[in-house]
């Protein structure tokens, strides 16, 4: 039942991203219309000054999967109950800090923001910071539900919901952007279909899985031990809020409204591409977790991570070379005019994140492992280092600025430092793991050609041509990645269902015979 929940978790992982791009495709570029670059610079302002809220957590949210998996493996479900009551007394006292901290916030909201906000900016900006700080605050002690559902790997419910979420909202959305209520719409919008999934993660806990709960004793001894693992989460969440999230932050504070919007919609399809990886590596945390407790065979661990990490190459290369051939045009069709700066940004952002992406189950691995906190510290200097060099690249050079200081922080550490670290202290196979990557290179030497001659002879600055383009590269490059790029193994990942789908089709034709 596991492997099929695994191999279902994967298909509507994919199945939820693939429908929502195709109704970001519809919906973004008349939500950035009825909204204004203003409006939606400012949006993305006041949210990433309140996810800062989200360090509250501690990383306590990433150490539950861990010892769940440890109790698990015991079969102590009088543990689990304990840990359960525990992550909910602790996530609950956040949501109250986050809370009063969220109101703090609020109250000096002029100071935090500057001269470059209008008045009536100002004004809206409070009103998005306290929904939003509402919004977090009740997300929480809702965690303690969805970790619960990850760490029994019921991914099919998991990825529905989602899934019914990603439909759902685009729908509501637009009425209420069309009566005019903009951001602050939007927001409420988003708050209550936040407290529908998590009502609804709680409901399956109880009925499904029947959730235990144990508040009568607090394990001060496996809180210590959970805060030494969690701290240094702790500071790779740090570490994260700087790389993703101050850039915007910096450019209210110096350009104002407009470039945050422009820098937002950078930032907007490089979330996009980075969930393309993370959809299928999510799904192996508790496989991961539960090799290492049981046999920590670090062969068999870089064959998973490579597998993975091959996978995640073919789906990100596509989409990689695919943006930088077409990105452009495709920009200047879909959000306007005014956001072709976006491009370069983009581009910015998203080259060298895939070299993490390609390797983010490494991240689980060295948590199942405890061994997070090197990464941790080369993170946290790297991190500071990307602050110091944004900071006057932003105020000379503006969104291109920011994202070039964190390109390069992203280089030098996951590309030189981390990869050196995974092969000499993790034990992970980093030489046999880089040899099956760059094995797909022949595979993309015709695809690249063929794009460069679409780029040059076909008109791809409207939609007809773009559109032949963009589906005449998908199938070149389809073809060479199956006749030269993918193994055995990765195709059968292809044809294993196709031939599944197609024997039951025709059992079906004949029974109708």
């Amino acid at each position: 039942m596991k492997v099929n929940q695994l191999k279902a978790g994967v298909i509507l992982s994919y199945s939820s991203m693939i429908l929502g791009y195709v109704i970001a495709i519809v919906y973004t570029p008349i939500m950035l219309r009825l909204l204004g670059q203003s409006e939606y610079g400012l949006y993305n302002l006041v949210a990433s000054v309140v996810s800062y809220l989200g360090l509250l957590s501690f990383g306590f949210g990433s150490a539950y999967v861990r010892f769940y998996s440890r109790y698990k493996v015991e079969d102590n479900e009088r543990e689990i109950a304990k840990l359960n009551g525990m992550f909910m007394i602790i996530f609950s006292v956040i949501g109250v800090i986050a809370v009063l901290a969220g109101l703090v916030l609020v109250a000096n909201t002029e100071n935090i923001f500057g001269e470059k906000l209008l008045p009536h900016e100002m004004q809206t900006a409070k009103i998005l910071m306290t929904i939003m700080v509402f919004n977090i605050a009740l997300s929480f002690p809702a965690s303690v539900f969805n970790s619960y559902i990850t760490a029994n790997e019921k991914y099919v419910f998991q990825k529905l919901i989602q899934m019914i979420k990603t439909v759902v909202s685009p729908f509501v959305m637009l009425p209420v952007l069309l009566m005019g209520y903009k951001s602050v719409g939007m927001v409420v919008v988003t708050t209550l279909l936040t407290i529908i999934v998590e009502i609804s993660n709680a409901v399956f806990c109880f009925k499904r899985l029947n959730m235990k709960f144990s508040f009568r004793e607090f394990d001060f001894a496996l809180m210590k031990e959970m805060t030494v693992f969690s701290s240094f989460i702790f500071m790779n969440m740090i570490i994260d809020q700087v790389n993703w999230n101050v850039d915007k932050f910096l450019l209210g504070r110096f350009r104002g409204t407009v470039a945050v919007a422009v820098y937002g919609l950078a930032a907007q399809l490089n979330s996009y591409y980075m969930s393309l990886s993370t959809a299928i590596s999510s799904v192996f945390i508790p496989r991961v977790n539960r090799m290492v407790a049981t046999t920590d065979d670090n062969k068999q661990l870089t064959e998973l991570f490579t597998r993975v990490g091959r996978v995640q190459f073919i789906v990100l290369s596509l989409i990689c070379s695919g943006f930088i051939l077409f990105g452009q045009p495709f920009i200047r069709m879909w959000a306007g005019s005014d956001y072709g700066e976006s491009y370069p940004i983009a581009l910015l952002l998203i080259v060298p994140v895939t070299i993490p992406l390609i390797q983010n189950l490494g991240i689980e691995i060295q948590k199942a492992k405890n061994m997070h906190q090197f990464r941790s510290w080369v993170y946290f200097f790297i991190a500071i280092g990307n602050l110091i060099i944004s900071i006057p690249l932003t105020y000379w050079y503006g969104g291109i600025g920011s994202a070039f200081g964190t390109a390069l922080s992203l280089l030098i550490g996951n590309g030189l430092i981390m990869n050196w670290y995974y092969h000499n202290r993790v034990g992970l196979d980093m030489k046999y793991f880089w040899s099956e990557i760059l094995k797909f290179i022949p595979s993309l030497i015709v695809p690249t050609i063929v794009g460069l001659i679409l780029t040059s002879v076909m008109n791809i600055q409207n939609v007809g041509g773009f559109l032949l383009a963009g589906l005449s590269y998908t199938i070149v490059f389809a073809l060479s990645m199956w006749l030269v790029g993918i193994n055995d193994y990765e195709k059968g990942l292809i044809a294993g269902p196709a031939k599944r789908a197609f024997s039951r089709l025709r059992r079906r034709i004949d029974r109708m015979a």
